[in-house]
């Protein structure tokens, strides 16, 4: 009789478990496994969103593959991403600036988020009235007789990324400084209380002790970052350089949307289907070589 109890006792939390998980599950299905699964499906056919769905097979892949324009915004992409140490980089430096509580640090901390609060779109299109041949930009420029420096900023490839890469750096610094802040807040006061009797500096602080204590954390915001700036750049480009000029700022992301709608290709989401499926590829490549390095530091510390 206990064993009988005891097994209906079982099978009642398990069948309590599995409900309780069915609503998580389902949610993952249908918003996550469906549309990666329908998107590999669809990346093996000439589908145009209407009636044409043809199976192609590998066609689509092998034209993206023997495209220069999959070279260039692949570029692009790989060139976006390497920013990210300087995002995280910089984040660091203002949360180690901000934990020391100087005079007004909560004001400073309000600021510093503030762009996390703004829309992306709204930022883009900030940065391109700012940086128009008529926006402020250069009018500071030519008021301190600088005229030469005086130019169109997206109408240059190296310019156009380079305002691209300011404008995702800045939108980033203030959730990068609030990740750090967060892990900082865990570390016992007592290090730092020793550090100071040891007769260690701000930096020596800072870099030798601080840091290698939020490897973690660092780690974290190093893969989120990433991820993001992989598949999130969408409303920059579009309110921004719209991927120009020609395809000099256009990501992995963006040709999505070009291919998907097209913008002088025509629609073909078969096609910005492949480009999908290249683009998860890097995301999990990217996750996986950021993991390994992660651990290896681990190792290390």
């Amino acid at each position: 009789m206990p064993d009988m109890i005891r097994g209906k006792r079982q099978r009642t939390a398990a069948r309590e478990i599995g409900l309780s998980l069915l609503p998580v599950v389902v949610i993952l299905v249908v918003f996550r496994v469906y549309p990666i699964v329908t998107a590999i499906i669809k990346s093996f056919t000439n589908w145009d969103g209407l009636s044409r769905n043809d199976w192609v097979g590998v066609k689509n892949y092998v034209d993206l593959v023997s495209s220069g324009t999959f070279w260039l915004v692949l570029r692009n992409t790989l060139v976006l991403l390497l920013n990210v140490p300087l995002q995280v980089f910089i984040g660091l430096v203002v949360a180690l600036l901000l934990y020391e509580q100087v005079k007004g640090w909560r004001i400073y901390r309000a600021v510093i988020y503030t762009p996390q609060i703004i829309s992306a779109v709204i930022i883009g299109f900030l940065f391109r009235t700012f940086f128009s041949l008529g926006g402020p930009v250069n009018a500071v420029l030519t008021a301190i007789g600088l005229e030469e420096l005086a130019i169109e900023w997206f109408g240059n490839a190296g310019t156009a990324l380079g305002v691209l890469v300011l404008s995702i750096v800045w939108f980033s610094i203030g959730w990068q400084a609030i990740v750090i802040l967060g892990g900082m807040s865990a570390i016992p006061p007592s290090v730092f209380e020793a550090a100071l009797l040891d007769g260690a500096s701000y930096w020596q602080r800072a870099f030798l002790i601080v840091v290698p204590m939020l490897v973690r954390t660092i780690e974290f915001a190093v893969l989120a970052s990433g991820v993001w700036t992989l598949t999130q750049l969408f409303p920059f480009l579009y309110s921004m350089t719209k991927g120009g000029p020609g395809f000099d700022t256009t990501t992995l992301d963006y040709l999505i949307y070009l291919r998907s709608f097209g913008f002088g290709f025509g629609s073909n989401y078969g096609y910005a289907s492949a480009v999908a499926v290249i683009l998860l590829v890097v995301v999990l490549a990217f996750t996986a070589i950021e993991m390994r390095v992660a651990n290896r530091a681990d190792d290390w510390n």
